[in-house]
């Protein structure tokens, strides 16, 4: 921006001071510990369990009527009290003698009609007297000290020459000068000097035609502030005639007319007064305009006034020519022209080359056909169009083109779209600086930009991704896409010259790991407050972001949260940590199905070692015969015992079986199964063998070498051991018949060695005299009686 367009604020930056000094006091405010808020709660007299050490103490906005000593005196570090709005109605300066640390004292929109001087601190630089109902201003000759003194709001009902005398030789800031009740006596002029201040804020009667005649004059004004002016075309010169003396010093850069109502022709002939005069900056705030709009003749004399601003018109007339409007405007030989939320539907182009550098019309109804064609403007370097009615952006890069030296452009906030995939936009070639913030505009917006654009705001549209075959915005330095619909975060292969990307608030789940490989020239990144989703594919991503500065990650970490996954959800991207096997796809199978080979392996040797396969084999013949068993008809399964044993051994050792063991069984009535003799035919063995041992109440195995290479052997053993758990009872008779070596025993059949482990086993003598003991612990096995078949009854297994 040109220094033209930064001087307004310079030029009268002494306006500020009064606000600096305000603004002190609040951040002080904010950041004390002893500060006392008790406005608007209805008090009628200050409390007197202040805290002591309080040093703000705001009593605005009650109904306090008086003001005593004792109130205040203990408040030794007091620096700011306001008092305004309330009743008070006298008061004594006395009362603040020992609060040497009073800097700010507000008394305004009281009742007071009186002061009693007294000596007062030194310290004071805000004292405010307005707006209550003295009759004469209420200066005391101790105000006179105050040489800290930059602000004094003061008002009376009438004015004498020498009243601020006192004061004179202070070099104040800002003066407030209440004249609401200010009334003139017939045929008698007053007059009023100011010496010493750079700003003059004058207050007038809301409801009343201005009719005030006083003549003021002031030393050195610089800003000149009249709030309050009801004029009509019979009252309009008497404001005239009074503004000839506050504006005729050539210090008067700045002057402001607050809540102004007035006609057409009036307002004309303000202009015109004004227009030869030292002012450079004219401001109007709230301004109505009533009665009639007529074309109205101006004169437009060179000029030093630089800048106009009108904000906020009411028009109250409804039929009126446009053109009576905007010509008075649009011919104005000044550099900045501001006129925001007036409803103004149109612009007229100039007549001739303008000297317009800057134009405002924020907040109107300017619509697509403003400047159409207007090649008067060639001197523009800033046109602002917020808040209009502009819709076609192909239309409004046409209203360009003949602006040869605009610079920035600002049409945000208004309803812009762009649909012309094939043609391309006619922009001035001098736009380093576009604002095409909050409108409608899609992906295709970034075929329709300025050749040489250096700034580019195109934040809260509805953009989902930046075309991939976009060219010429290499010059492009600084770009916002924040709140739109971004899936992705862009790099910088079209934006060669990108320093500056502000992306945050879109839907990026997953930024590109390269992006600061892309972006060399980045500077400053805001990509915070979206839907990241915390994932392996985030991780390159948040190490980068993490290792660059803050000055370039300016959000960072706050902004950055995890979306997604739930676990995650809130979380701070920065402590969001996953491991380096988690997301290493060719680690992750080589860490499992290494230790998983490694664990086949294992599984399939010790199988093959303890023959897990026969163990198999065997469960599921168990579990076939149990499932064929459920089958069988109720009836049948309503049994008892049959044999009093089921006897297992090897067919090597049949005949010790059937001549030694059997008949002696036999002969103390035990009912002995034998497999030869007891087995159906037509069962499969294994059936016969469950069948048997279910029906035996002992199971009787002869242990020999013969027995451990027998397999038959091995599976009885199996399943009468699996039976003692399934019945829960003690039915194993284990027959030593031959040592059996623990070496010869096959490491498949664990369940043998187990069971010679831990019970108790018979081992058949082989010397005569031992046999009658072997014979007394068989039949001590058979000691229980059992309810057995009888003779007549099935006995075959």
């Amino acid at each position: 921006m040109t220094k033209d367009k930064e001087s307004p604020i310079r030029s009268c930056h002494f306006i500020y001071i009064v606000a600096l000094v305000f603004g002190t006091i609040i951040q002080f405010s904010v950041e004390s510990e002893f500060v006392v808020d008790m406005s608007k709660t209805s008090l009628i007299h200050v409390p007197k369990d202040l805290p002591p050490k309080t040093e703000v103490l705001d009593l605005s906005q009650n109904n306090i009527s008086e003001l005593h000593l004792s109130d205040v005196s203990f408040l030794s570090g007091l620096k700011v009290l306001r008092l305004s709005h309330n009743r008070i109605q006298g008061l004594d300066v006395s009362i603040f003698k020992f609060n040497h640390h009073l800097e700010y004292l507000d008394l305004s929109h009281n009742q007071l009609q009186k002061i009693s001087c007294h000596p007062i601190t030194t310290s004071l630089k805000h004292l405010d007297l307005s707006f209550n109902d003295f009759d004469a201003l209420p200066i005391c000759k101790e105000f006179g000290n105050l040489t800290q003194l930059n602000f004094l709001g003061l008002g009376a009902a009438k004015l004498q020459q020498l009243d601020l005398l006192p004061v004179a030789h202070l070099h104040l800031s800002c003066i407030l000068l209440d004249l609401e009740d200010y009334y003139m006596k017939e045929n008698k002029k007053e007059s009023l000097q100011i010496l010493n201040t750079k700003k003059l804020h004058l207050v007038f009667h809301p409801n009343s035609f201005f009719s005030v005649q006083v003549n003021i004059s002031v030393n050195s004004l610089g800003c000149l502030q009249l709030t309050n002016i009801k004029l009509n075309d019979d009252n309009c010169q008497v404001l005239l005639k009074f503004l000839s003396g506050l504006t005729g010093g050539p210090t008067l850069l700045n002057f402001t007319l607050n809540h102004m109502k007035t006609t057409w022709k009036c307002l004309v002939k303000v202009f015109q007064f004004l227009w030869p005069k030292p002012v450079e900056y004219l401001n109007i705030y709230n301004l109505t305009i009533v009665e009639k709009i007529d074309e109205e003749v101006f004169t437009y004399y060179k000029t030093t006034l630089k800048a106009l601003k009108i904000e906020d018109i009411t028009n109250e007339v409804f039929i009126f020519s446009q053109a009576a409007v905007y010509t008075l405007f649009s011919e104005m030989n000044i550099l900045m022209l501001t006129i925001s939320d007036t409803r103004f539907i149109h612009m007229l182009c100039p007549q001739g080359p303008s000297t317009f550098k800057f134009l405002n019309f924020t907040q109107n109804a300017i619509t697509d056909s403003v400047f159409q064609n207007c090649g008067t403007l060639t001197r523009l370097e800033t046109l602002i169009l917020q808040k209009n009615e502009l819709k076609d952006l192909f239309k409004t890069s046409l209203m360009t083109k003949d602006m040869l030296s605009l610079e920035t452009l600002d049409v945000s906030w208004n309803s812009l779209e762009y649909d012309r995939y094939n043609g391309n936009c006619t922009w001035a070639g001098s736009i380093v600086v576009l604002n095409l913030s909050s409108n409608a505009l899609t992906d295709s917006v970034f075929r329709c930009l300025p050749p040489q654009i250096k700034v580019l705001d195109l934040h809260n549209n509805r953009i989902r991704s930046i075309p991939k075959d976009v060219t010429g915005l290499g010059t492009l330095q600084e770009l916002n896409l924040a709140s739109n619909s971004l899936a992705h975060l862009p790099g910088c292969g079209i934006f060669s010259s990108l320093s500056i990307l502000i992306i945050d608030y879109n839907s990026i789940s997953n930024p590109s790991a390269d992006f600061f490989q892309s972006c060399q020239k980045i500077r400053s990144l805001k990509a915070g407050n979206n839907p990241f989703q915390c994932s392996c594919e985030l991780r390159e991503f948040i190490q980068s972001v993490g290792q660059v500065s803050s000055e370039v990650a300016e959000d960072w970490p706050d902004s950055y949260k995890c979306d997604y996954p739930e676990s995650y959800k809130g979380a701070l991207l920065k402590d969001f940590h996953v491991s380096e096997l988690s997301c290493n796809t060719a680690l992750l199978i080589v860490t499992i199905v290494v230790p998983g080979l490694v664990l086949a392996v294992t599984v399939t040797v010790l199988c093959i070692y303890l023959d897990l396969p026969w163990y198999l084999r065997m469960v599921c013949l168990w579990t076939q015969t149990r499932r064929r068993a459920r089958n069988v008809p109720l009836e049948e399964l309503q049994r008892t015992l049959q044999f009093h044993a089921f006897i297992s051994y090897s067919g090597h050792d049949s005949a010790w079986v059937k001549n030694e063991l059997v008949p002696c069984l036999e002969k103390e009535n035990i009912r002995i199964c034998l497999h030869e003799r007891n087995f159906v035919a037509g069962k499969s063995i294994v059936e016969n063998i469950i069948n048997c041992i279910e029906k035996s109440y002992k199971s009787i195995f002869i242990l020999s070498p013969n027995f451990v290479q027998s397999e038959w052997c091995h599976y009885e053993l199996y399943f009468a051991h699996h039976n003692l758990f399934h019945e829960g009872s003690n039915n194993l008779i284990l027959i030593l018949l031959e040592p059996i070596p623990q070496n010869t025993i096959p490491d498949r059949y664990h369940r043998l060695r187990a069971l010679m482990a831990q019970r108790t086993y018979l081992e058949w003598p082989k010397e005569k005299n031992k046999q009658g003991l072997f014979w007394a612990n068989i039949r001590a096995a058979f000691n229980i009686k059992l309810r057995l078949v009888t003779e007549n009854d099935d006995v075959k297994c």
